[in-house]
């Protein structure tokens, strides 16, 4: 398989850096994966990506009308086509699959055409794969499942990136996505052009209203957190006012979210945030509002703009698998 020059993982962006970068390891070793999924995947992100296409693979059962007509010796090539213009996303889960099906060196019976990140036309062809027809015939829709929706995922992003050209700010994803598949649609955020917020509960500690009413107050609910943790994970506090602001401010969380305020209530608490306190913007963005929230404020910019619909509302991509029967086994050329 050809890689492409992309950085294939990097830590959630801003303050709950350090905290990803620091996060305990489970699932299956690296050493047990093909290994364009642990560059694609490290750590615990290949375990989950694994169970996932292992419980695709159940569901579908087994091929029962490729097995009725195909012979084992019998042997397939396909090619995976754009049906509409797409940015790239999850070609390696090709050699888990394959592998999740017994292939030997699954590495080896398939290679991309396009790399990761990049862009594919309608009729393009993004990658070439060869092996037993019944192999391939029992992985086909699962390949295209994965491929279809992260590139999708990666497609919508992008769009929203380039809204903010120019502006200095970042788009963020969100905890919003798909069960099962937050590693890998968070992969596809990073494909586009997007950077990742927190992964997990455990990576940053959000600071909501219902936290707050328990806690009595911003104020009482940080400190309570401090208190709790020894090292404490970074504190992001969200707010819906400039009462709100200036408290939290007064906190000095690593974080405010600046939670569903228009571009006027932006331009005034905006200001209020000292540089070293990171400003995210979120709720109800839209590709049509993004821009105007993001040039808010002349005087102090946001840093991140988080958006959930890039992951939990993103059209799959169209891709299809065009497969053709060969006589004899297939060679790589």
């Amino acid at each position: 398989m050809t890689e492409g020059k992309v950085l294939y993982h990097s830590p959630c962006c801003g303050a709950s850096g350090a905290a990803a970068a620091a996060a305990p390891e489970h699932g299956v070793p690296e050493a047990a994966l093909p290994a364009d999924v642990a560059a694609m995947l490290p750590g615990e992100g290949a375990g989950y990506a694994r169970r996932l296409v292992r419980l695709a693979l159940e569901e579908d059962g087994p091929d029962l009308t490729a097995l009725g007509i195909f012979l084992p010796g019998d042997s397939a090539r396909a090619r995976i086509v754009a049906k509409q213009s797409a940015v790239v996303a999850g070609l390696p889960l090709i050699s888990l699959v394959l592998a999740e099906l017994g292939a030997d060196s699954p590495m080896e019976h398939w290679e991309a055409l396009k790399s990761e990140g990049s862009h594919a036309e309608p009729g393009e062809s993004i990658a070439r794969l060869w092996g037993p027809a019944t192999l391939l015939l029992k992985a086909e829709r699962v390949i295209l499942n994965l491929i279809s929706h992260l590139s999708g995922v990666a497609s919508l992003t992008l769009r929203y990136v380039d809204e903010l050209k120019g502006t200095g700010v970042r788009l963020l994803d969100t905890r919003k996505t798909s069960p099962g598949q937050r590693y890998l649609e968070k992969y596809a955020v990073r494909m586009g052009g997007g950077w990742n917020h927190r992964m997990n509960l455990a990576e940053m500690l959000m600071v909501k209203d219902n936290h707050i009413d328990a806690a009595g107050s911003i104020t009482a609910a940080v400190a309570a957190l401090r208190d709790r943790y020894s090292p404490c994970p970074p504190i992001e506090v969200e707010c819906r006012d400039e009462a709100e602001v200036r408290e939290a401010v007064s906190c000095r969380p690593e974080r405010i979210l600046l939670d569903n305020m228009t571009p006027g209530q932006l331009a005034v608490v905006l200001p209020l945030i000292p540089s070293d306190i990171e400003a995210e913007i979120s709720g109800g963005v839209e590709l049509s509002t993004i821009r105007a929230l993001a040039l808010s404020s002349s005087v102090r910019p946001p840093d991140f703009i988080s958006v959930g619909r890039i992951t939990h509302s993103a059209p799959v991509a169209d891709f299809s698998i065009r497969m053709e029967r060969a006589a004899a086994p297939v060679a790589r050329s």
